[in-house]
Parts: structure tokens; C-alpha cells; sequence
């Protein structure tokens, strides 16, 4: 091999692993760009017409008993059983978990509050139930709710 083939074939290589050292850095860097980053929640707002709207089921012992059904289904492993935010599941979330049996937790809340956020989720911190609930049951949901507050 001639000396002057070998210095370009060095050169080659060395231009190969810095374009392969190059991309790897740039593909590093675009990841980290995308990934979370911890930042303060976005402020939650519920549209002024959800919040206005009123709950067209009486609160009756019977829309109670429903509505505790469905809590027990999709509230309770996070609200907790008795609705104090102590559920399997609420040492999960890094923001707490709505203590239903104070009453200053919902005081600022209208029955429309409650089921915007009870339909639509609450930013990571939430799930929504979506549209596998109708909406008297979740109007049953927010009546059964706003109980823990009287006991």
C-alpha cells in the first residue's frame, strides 16, 4: 500500500466517525429538547357556560345511591372511599388529590364545575370519564360528590 493511500483512508475514517459522533450528538439533543420538563401546571380553566350550567337531577337519596356506584368505580381509587383524597392511588399525583369532605374545596365549584371536570379530565392530573358516562349519571356523580361535605 502506497503511503499516500493510507493517509487518505485515515482521513476517511476520521471524517466518518466525527459525522457519526456528530449525529448521535444532535439526535441526543433533540431528544432531551422533547422531553417533560417539570414546570408549574397550567392554570385549569373551565369555560364561563360549562360553569353556568345547571344540574337538572335532584339531589335525592336515590341519585346519591347511583351516583355512589359510579364513584366506586372511577373516583374511589384515587378520592378515596369516604371521598378524603387518601385513595390507593392518590400518593400517585404530585398536586394532592381533592379532599371532598372539606367543604372549602368545592365551595368556589358549581355543579357545572364538577361536571366539566368530571367529562373532560383535569390536565394530567385527571382523567376524563369521556363519553362512557350519560349525563345524568354524571349529574348523579357530582350530587353523590357534593355529599361528603355534609357528613
Amino acid at each position: 500500500m502506497k503511503k499516500g493511500t493510507s493517509r487518505l483512508s485515515k482521513h476517511r475514517v476520521l471524517r466518518r466517525i466525527s459525522l457519526l459522533i456528530a449525529s448521535a450528538s444532535t439526535f441526543a439533543f433533540l431528544l432531551s429538547a422533547q422531553a417533560p420538563k417539570d414546570q408549574p401546571p397550567a392554570e385549569y380553566k373551565i369555560p364561563p357556560e360549562a360553569s353556568a350550567k345547571q344540574n337538572p337531577v335532584k339531589p335525592t337519596a336515590e341519585s346519591r345511591a347511583r351516583g355512589k356506584k359510579l364513584y366506586g368505580y372511577d373516583c374511589e381509587m384515587c378520592h378515596g372511599k369516604n371521598g378524603d383524597g387518601q385513595g390507593d392511588m392518590a400518593s400517585d399525583y404530585k398536586n394532592g388529590v381533592t379532599d371532598f369532605t372539606k367543604p372549602e374545596s368545592l365551595k368556589n365549584r358549581s355543579d357545572g364545575d364538577l361536571f366539566y371536570i368530571i367529562r373532560n379530565g383535569k390536565g394530567q392530573d385527571m382523567p376524563p370519564e369521556g363519553d362512557r358516562a350519560k349525563d345524568d349519571d354524571i349529574w348523579h356523580l357530582v350530587n353523590y360528590i357534593r355529599s361528603f361535605a355534609k357528613k
